[in-house]
C-alpha cells in the first residue's frame, strides 16, 4: 500500500483505464490545456492527446448530451462537470436520456457514461455553487450514484464505474482532493463493486452512517466520543444506489442505535431513505429513534462563519449520538 491524494487516486483511476481501453475519453470543462479545475487530469492531455482529452465550452447539456451519443455508438465517456452544481443545466440529458434510453430502447441500446465531479460545499461559493445533488439524483431509476469518501474508494470505485454498462453519478467532495489515504500499489488493480459499503471504524454502543465529506467529521465525533465511553461504528455505504443495506442492518443489530450524517438538506433524499429501510428492517433491534445530522434547511450562506454553522459538524454529530444513547 502507499498513500496518495484523494485528487490523485481518481487520476490514477482515469489513466489506467484510459490505457486499457482506447475506447475510454475525457471530456469537460478545462480537462486539457488548463490540467482540471481540480488538477484532477493533470499531465493526462499530454498522454492521450486532444482526440481523448476534450476540452468544451461551458455548455453543459450540449457536452452531456455528446457523451450520452457516443456512449450509445459504443465508446465509453467520462463527462466531468467542473462542479456539480452546474449539471443542473444537463439535468434533463442525465434524466431523460441517459438514464431511460436503455428501457426506452428495449435494451438495443446500453449508456456506458460516468458523469463526474467536485460535489457539496467548498468554502464560502456561496448558495448556487453548494449543492450536494445526491438527493436529486438518488432519486431516479437507471443509474448508479456512488459517493466515495477516501482515496482507496475513489480509485477502486472509479475504476469500476468506467467499465459498467450503465451511466454513473460519481460524486467526489469538493473538499477532499487533498486528503491523503492509502490505495493499492500500481500494479495491484482493485475494483470496489457497486452496493458494498465498508465499516471504517468497529464500535458497539451506536452506528454512524455516514459518507462523502460528514465521514471524516463522523469519525472525529467517534474519537471524541469513545474518551466518554460510549464507542460508535461508522459505516459508510460508499455507494447510494445501489445501498448496502444488509451491511447497514447488520451493524444496527449489533449497537441498538444509530445516526445518519450527509451533506444534504433534510427533506428526502437518501440520508430519508437510510433510515427508512433501516427501521423497517431492524425495528425489532433499535432502542432509541434514528436521528439525522444533516445541512441545516436553507439555501448555503456565504459567510463563513454561517457556512460552518449550516454543515454538518463533530458538535452536532456527537449531541446526537448522545441523545440516541440517552446520555448526557
Amino acid at each position: 500500500m502507499r498513500e496518495i491524494r484523494y485528487r490523485e487516486a481518481v487520476r490514477e483511476a482515469i489513466r489506467e483505464e484510459m490505457e486499457a481501453d482506447e475506447r475510454v475519453f475525457l471530456m469537460g470543462e478545462e480537462v486539457g490545456h488548463y490540467q482540471g479545475a481540480y488538477k484532477v487530469s493533470e499531465g493526462l492531455l499530454s498522454q492521450f492527446g486532444e482526440k481523448r482529452v476534450i476540452d468544451t465550452p461551458i455548455a453543459e447539456a450540449g457536452f452531456a448530451g455528446i457523451g450520452i451519443g457516443a456512449a450509445m455508438t459504443g465508446l465509453r465517456p467520462i463527462i466531468e462537470f467542473m462542479t456539480w452544481n452546474f449539471s443542473f443545466v444537463a439535468f434533463d440529458q442525465i434524466i431523460s436520456n441517459a438514464a431511460k434510453i436503455r428501457q426506452m430502447s428495449g435494451g438495443t441500446f446500453d449508456v456506458p457514461i460516468v458523469f463526474r465531479g467536485p460535489n457539496g460545499a467548498a468554502k464560502q461559493v456561496a448558495s448556487q455553487h453548494s449543492h450536494s445533488v445526491d438527493p436529486f439524483y438518488t432519486n431516479i431509476p437507471g443509474i448508479f450514484v456512488v459517493m466515495p469518501a477516501t482515496p482507496r474508494d475513489a480509485k477502486g470505485l472509479l475504476k469500476t464505474a468506467i467499465r459498467c454498462q450503465d451511466p454513473v453519478i460519481f460524486l467526489e467532495g469538493e473538499t477532499l482532493y487533498n486528503v491523503k489515504g492509502e490505495v493499492p500499489e500500481l500494479d495491484e488493480e482493485e475494483l470496489i463493486p457497486f452496493g458494498k459499503g465498508r465499516i471504517g471504524r468497529e464500535g458497539k454502543d451506536c452506528t454512524i452512517v455516514a459518507f462523502g465529506r460528514p465521514y471524516y467529521e463522523a469519525m472525529q465525533a467517534a474519537e471524541k466520543l469513545a474518551a466518554d465511553g460510549i464507542e460508535c461504528e461508522i459505516v459508510d455505504p460508499r455507494t447510494l444506489r445501489p445501498l448496502d443495506i444488509e451491511l447497514l442492518v447488520e451493524s444496527v443489530k449489533k449497537t441498538h442505535r444509530c445516526v445518519v450524517v450527509h451533506e444534504h438538506w433534510p427533506y428526502g433524499g437518501p440520508g430519508a431513505e437510510i433510515v427508512d429501510q433501516i427501521q423497517r428492517e431492524a425495528f425489532d433491534w433499535l432502542d432509541a429513534p434514528i436521528h439525522r445530522v444533516g445541512s441545516l434547511d436553507v439555501p448555503m450562506p456565504y459567510a463563513s462563519n454561517l457556512e460552518n454553522f449550516v454543515l454538518p459538524t463533530v458538535e452536532r454529530i456527537s449531541d446526537a449520538v448522545r441523545r440516541v444513547s440517552y446520555a448526557k
